[in-house]
């Protein structure tokens, strides 16, 4: 009876005490992100640089892969007037972690080309030996608003039909 206990008990410590660290992992990613997020406001790149891996691999909303170097060397010719995040989340998965967000900002480029941004991004963080975390993946994915769909009044279409692309649920062919 008391061996019993004794398991039970270091069980439940075992599983409060993983439960507490992925709820520190999680917010401590997520303050990396506001850090990021503070980069972008400050427009210095200086603050988020350390946290990037040395072989990071950035994929603009354009396409664009790049690395560490050319991607903070963009941040710096780039002057946001506005940023800000919605519908940031954090995910844990052991030393290993993705954070997702949309982003909006506007500001200008090294040209002085007016921007206007509206992206979901998606970071890959990983525990490096150190025990830091580093962002070693971030792509991002542009966001366009689109007006919301109207019913058309026409007989026999549906709102669905309204929609600008279908793909259908099973395209391969047997």
């Amino acid at each position: 009876m008391k061996r019993s206990l004794i398991w039970c008990s270091l069980g439940l410590v075992l599983l409060v005490s993983a439960a507490w660290s992925q709820a520190g992992t999680e917010q401590a990613v997520a303050a990396l992100e506001q850090k990021w997020l503070q980069s972008q406001k400050t427009n210095n790149p200086d603050l988020i640089a350390p946290h990037l891996a040395d072989n990071l691999v950035n994929t603009s909303s354009d396409g664009k892969v790049t690395g560490k170097a050319e991607m903070l060397a963009t941040a710096k010719s780039t002057k946001w007037t506005s940023a800000e995040y919605n519908d940031v989340k954090v995910t844990v998965f052991g030393d290993t972690v993705i954070a997702t967000g949309g982003y909006k900002g506007k500001g200008t480029d090294a040209s002085g080309k007016p921007l206007d941004v509206s992206e979901r991004w998606t970071d890959t963080w990983v525990k490096m030996p150190s025990g830091h975390w580093q962002s070693v993946a971030t792509p991002g994915t542009p966001v366009k608003m689109k007006p919301a769909l109207q019913r058309q009044n026409t007989p026999g279409r549906t709102l669905l039909d309204a929609r600008p692309f279908h793909f259908p649920l099973f395209s391969r062919v047997h």
